[in-house]
């Protein structure tokens, strides 16, 4: 689910950048996501190719780097929901109108925050409010 992020924030956060880089916690990039016609490809920090996103009608599948369907991710009127292949629910993201993101489980039990400054700059924090990485 973690290579959707910056899917899920280009979506919520829509004037972010065509391409996005992915930091760690110390500011090392971790990857990169480039939009295509049909969806986005996720790279890794060697630039090698380590899947794919889809546009659907009502949001968005997710493959592997080998085409293989590993999940999907529906739009609701607060955010997206997440689902497996066998389209079980993992997780959800919603964002209030202050334009924080919340990530929760499939138990809806909150698992982290995504919170955009004003350089465009997206932060990543876990439940605890500890930084994770960054978007940019």
């Amino acid at each position: 689910m973690k290579k959707f992020l910056v899917l899920l924030l280009i979506l919520l956060f829509a004037n972010i950048a065509f391409a996005v880089n992915s930091y760690d916690r110390y500011g090392q990039k971790t990857g990169s996501y480039r939009q295509t016609t049909s969806g986005y490809n996720s790279y890794d920090r060697y630039s090698s190719k380590t899947g794919s996103y889809k546009k659907t009608s009502n949001g968005y599948n997710r493959y592997d780097k080998y085409g293989q369907k590993t999940g999907s991710y529906k739009k609701t009127s607060s955010g997206y929901n997440s689902y497996d292949k066998y389209g079980q629910k993992t997780g959800s993201y919603k964002t209030n109108s202050n334009g924080v993101t919340t990530k929760y489980d499939k138990y809806g039990q909150k698992v982290g925050t995504f919170k955009k400054d004003s350089s465009g700059r997206i932060t990543e924090y876990d439940k605890y409010g500890r930084k994770v990485g960054s978007y940019r």
